[in-house]
């Protein structure tokens, strides 16, 4: 169990709670003074520090301020008599977990540690995911520790110095623009552009001039003279994605650059010579495609010199608390929601581990932004998951998260009403801060708290 260490200057105080502590199961650790409860902390592994605020000497905020200093995330729970609750809560602004008032009851004394060190092993978990990532299990911001990812990796690593073309395939969300992204950066062409085109984001006479530019009056509306993104992309990469949408008449045109590195305008005659390294990406199976008639076998080949697969999530779900974790920080990031999420506890982890994913990462990353802007408190729980996670085999219809028939006012006051409370609570209840970290002006959170009867209910959970 957890050592937990009890700093009081009333000498029979910490033997007392000691005595609690040890039928617990915890191992306390005593100390009558700041001084003596530095030295413990130094030499043991204390796991909660549970401090007095008044004490000669050291006071409880002294010691809190250099405890932090030697392991910053341990939790503090500061004891004070009531004529001193404004020093707690000057300790909780210095980063004090919570204080209690003496006398106080065992069992409520109990409950406050098991939170704090509930809480505070969510937060290790995150930095040892978070260190995890940024060391074995990330490749610039693909990231993933299974196999497949690793095995991914080994290929960024080994094509990215070269000029081969490559080929990735797997399905919408699974990040195939990132490994483009990391082959690219990862190259020599690195300080050329990386010019990317979406093919099935264009008709195909746009996508034509997207591609090999125009004359000016090539056709109606060719006002000027415009370059193609074989040029836009020449001593750098080029990335075409969903490619298997390019239409047969541009996949003829597309082999011949790639055959004879030149490109002519759309009305042009003349020949530009361009050098790129070219990067596709597809959710189809090309060589279905190829089978079907659907895809030239020839350009194919010319695209598949190296073919990295991206695995869906669901096959890799070992992978899933190391993206939470990276997007709980991605999303944390902003001075809107720093702060306002800590990490996620495990129940919460698990339904997402169960998660089918069809919309793989992006699915992911959309869900855990949501949670981060919704959740109440500092830790995402179950129920800031969306319905369909929460409830896998609900047969009702739901709309991102949102059960089927709920009106559009209604959903859209309940988020209202959850981003206020969170706004107050990052804000210490100061309507100015709130205010501005809401966006709006405090006159303007004023009505809203009266709008929705926040104004009471807050006043009710102060007291």
């Amino acid at each position: 169990m957890e050592n937990i260490l009890i700093v009081d200057d009333e000498k029979h105080y910490p033997m007392i709670i000691g005595e609690v502590l040890s039928e617990e199961g915890y191992t306390p650790f005593t100390a009558s003074s700041g001084m003596e409860a530095l030295d413990i902390l130094n030499t043991q592994p204390i796991d909660l520090v549970l401090s007095d605020v008044k004490m000669p000497g050291m006071s409880g905020i002294d010691l809190l301020e250099k405890a932090k200093q030697i392991k910053p995330d341990l939790p503090v729970i500061i004891m004070t008599a009531f004529g001193s609750v404004e020093k707690a809560v000057e300790a909780m602004h210095k980063g004090a977990y919570t204080f209690i008032l003496k006398p106080f009851e065992n069992q409520a004394l109990i409950a406050h540690i098991a939170k704090a060190l509930s809480m505070s092993k969510i937060v290790r978990e995150n930095t040892r995911l978070k260190d995890a990532i940024q060391s074995r299990y990330q490749f610039d911001n693909i990231i993933g520790k299974s196999k497949s990812m690793q095995a991914l990796y080994e290929i960024i690593k080994k094509v990215a110095p070269t000029s081969a073309s490559v080929l990735v395939e797997g399905e919408s969300g699974t990040g195939k623009e990132l490994v483009a992204k990391s082959i690219h950066y990862n190259s020599l062409r690195k300080d050329h552009p990386l010019i990317a085109v979406n093919c099935s984001a264009f008709a195909e006479s746009l996508l034509e001039s997207e591609l090999f530019g125009h004359e000016k009056g090539a056709f109606t509306g060719a006002a000027g003279l415009k370059k193609g993104r074989f040029e836009m992309a020449d001593k750098g990469t080029l990335f075409l994605d969903e490619i298997g949408e390019l239409p047969m008449p541009l996949q003829v045109k597309l082999l011949r650059v790639l055959q004879e590195r030149t490109v002519e305008r759309v009305g042009g005659t003349e020949s530009l010579s361009v050098d790129f390294r070219l990067i596709a990406a597809t959710n189809k199976i090309l060589e279905d495609e190829v089978k079907n008639g659907n895809f030239r076998e020839d350009l194919y080949y010319r695209l598949n010199v190296v073919k990295a697969n991206i695995p869906p999530l669901r096959d890799r779900l070992e992978d899933i608390p190391l993206l939470i974790n990276h997007f709980i920080e991605k999303y944390t990031q902003g001075p809107e929601t720093a702060g306002a999420v800590a990490g996620i506890d495990k129940d919460a982890v698990q339904r997402l581990c169960d998660y089918a994913w069809k919309g793989n990462v992006r699915e992911l990353e959309n869900v855990i932004e949501r949670a981060v802007i919704l959740a109440p408190g500092n830790t995402i729980t179950v129920s800031d998951l969306p319905a369909q996670i929460r409830n896998p085999k609900a047969g009702t219809l739901q709309l991102d998260g949102i059960p089927d028939g709920v009106g559009l006012s209604e959903t859209l006051a309940a988020v209202e009403k959850r981003m206020i409370l969170r706004a107050m609570k990052m804000s210490g209840n100061v309507q100015t801060k709130a205010a501005k970290i809401l966006g709006i002006g405090k006159s303007g959170l004023n009505q809203k708290l009266k709008k929705f009867n926040l104004d009471r209910q807050l006043k009710l959970d102060n007291k």
